[in-house]
């Protein structure tokens, strides 16, 4: 079908006719033909769409174009075929048109051909029409008017049609020999770029810092260009291995939609080597959209807080003057992935925000760290910062060279490590000292722990508004 009237644009608006996408001699098979949609997302940027449409088709050869297919769509994924028994379905022939309409696309499609520029009058609205020809579309437009060249437009292009390798929406046009009866209902599946999901978690540490409530969240993100009605929605978690090609740009628009908490939890799913989740519900992904989504929910997880003080390896190969003198000790929180810690789940990599609640019962944000795929029965530890009432000074107490020619370095490194505590109750402050090569304590003022086999460790107990000192000398050879 050709479209008989004229299509105008100003500057900043187009005029679309409902019957643009029947330019083509194709079966238009429009997103109101879906009987079911389900989409697979993976962790990165990819997902598995499966589209199923009921439509008409004639026996013999024909086209058939779908509509609202995702404008990142990898069509050379894309598989085709027919749901009903005693039916045959062929693909000969694919073209995935990507062009979509736009003014700029309709300028550029239209370079060396006649437009009619319609001009109005200001002062008595008077239209006067001119015919010129487009010379160029890039920066800008150039057009020939008459004998003369002029750049911008100087009012309304009309244009005679619409090229028809332009489409208003993504299309995915394919030649068919098709065997059987007249409505026939098929399934498009294809893998696409443009939808994502990450987990959120949000963990609520215990007025005694032995415990957390955490929650999980699952976000989508569709940038794909359509929407997903009433989706069957799964998620696989896990490092699944692509060829990569060149990273496509996006723009994104968010809104956020969330859940109630007390929704049906996804449930999960092994897959070879990886996690499958499936979300309790058919949900509609719209197009540019974020959409929130409950993961799990458990209370009362015992947890534990530490205090660390981490070293450095090349403290003990040289004489160091005030070597990092004044130290930060870090804070971190570590709890068990397990049924007996009242979770045992499989988690997915993702953010963990940690909130406490302060005197007035107001939850306060205290930290946040990303975790790594975390299986069941594994430990989640999460650096929440730097603590601000326990510091450290560090001073090297003495240094030694005892290396001998043409045989191993040895070296010996005595060290005093104060840490102040300006709080009112007793902590405890674990010291990690990395130290590479072959090393023995000689003396220290409090013993240590073998950690790994290039870690010292020691737990160091310092008293309510007041100092502990920690004293050691090593021996290292190279």
């Amino acid at each position: 079908m050709r479209l008989s009237s004229l299509l105008f644009f100003s500057l900043g608006s187009v005029s679309l006719y409902s019957s643009l996408a029947q330019a083509e001699s194709a079966t238009i098979s429009p997103q109101s033909d879906q009987t079911s949609v389900a989409v697979t997302i993976y962790n990165e940027d990819l997902a598995l769409v499966k589209d199923s449409r009921k439509l008409t088709l004639g026996n013999g050869l024909s086209a058939l174009s779908f509509r609202d297919v995702s404008a990142q769509i990898k069509s050379e994924t894309a598989l085709l075929r027919s749901l009903l028994p005693n039916t045959s379905l062929q693909v000969l022939e694919q073209n995935f048109d990507f062009d979509l309409l736009t003014p700029q696309k309709l300028l550029e499609k239209n370079v060396g051909q006649q437009v009619t520029i319609i001009r109005t009058n200001p002062s008595t609205g008077a239209e006067t029409q001119e015919s010129a020809t487009i010379l160029s579309a890039q920066d800008g437009v150039v057009l020939k008017v008459g004998n003369r060249i002029e750049t911008g437009i100087p009012g309304r292009l009309v244009y005679p049609n619409v090229p028809g390798q332009l489409k208003d929406r993504p299309t995915l046009t394919t030649q068919v020999q098709y065997k059987g009866a007249e409505q026939s209902s098929v399934e498009l599946s294809y893998l696409t770029g443009g939808l994502q999901w990450k987990a959120d978690y949000v963990a609520e540490l215990s007025s005694k810092e032995d415990a957390i409530d955490l929650s999980g969240w699952v976000t989508l993100t569709n940038t794909s260009g359509t929407a997903y009605p009433n989706a069957k929605v799964q998620l696989v978690a896990g490092d699944v291995n692509r060829v990569r090609e060149a990273i496509r740009p996006k723009t994104m628009i968010m809104r956020s939609e969330a859940m109630a908490a007390d929704a049906p939890m996804p449930t999960e799913q092994g897959l070879l080597e990886y996690h499958l989740y499936t979300l309790p519900r058919a949900t509609t992904i719209a197009e540019n959209q974020t959409k929130q989504v409950a993961l799990l929910s458990a209370q009362h997880i015992p947890a534990r807080k530490e205090l660390v003080l981490s070293g450095a390896d090349y403290y003990y190969q040289g004489q160091y003057r005030d070597i990092e003198k004044k130290q930060k000790v870090q804070v971190y929180v570590e709890f068990e992935n397990k049924e007996s810690s009242k979770l045992g789940l499989p988690l997915p990599k993702g953010t963990m925000r940690v909130y406490k609640k302060d005197n007035d019962g107001t939850a306060q944000f205290v930290g946040e760290d990303q975790i790594d795929h975390t299986p069941k029965n594994d430990t989640i530890r999460l650096k929440l910062g730097n603590a601000f009432d326990v510091t450290a000074e560090r001073v090297q107490t003495d240094f030694k060279n005892l290396s001998k020619p043409n045989q191993a370095q040895v070296y010996e490194s005595a060290y005093a490590i104060t840490l102040h505590n300006a709080k009112k109750e007793v902590v405890t402050v674990i010291v990690q000292e990395p130290i590479n090569g072959d090393w023995k304590i000689l003396n220290e003022s409090q013993p240590h722990k073998k950690t790994s086999a290039h870690q010292a460790t020691w737990k160091v107990t310092v008293p309510a508004e007041g100092e502990a000192t920690l004293k050691y000398r090593v021996q290292v050879k190279y």
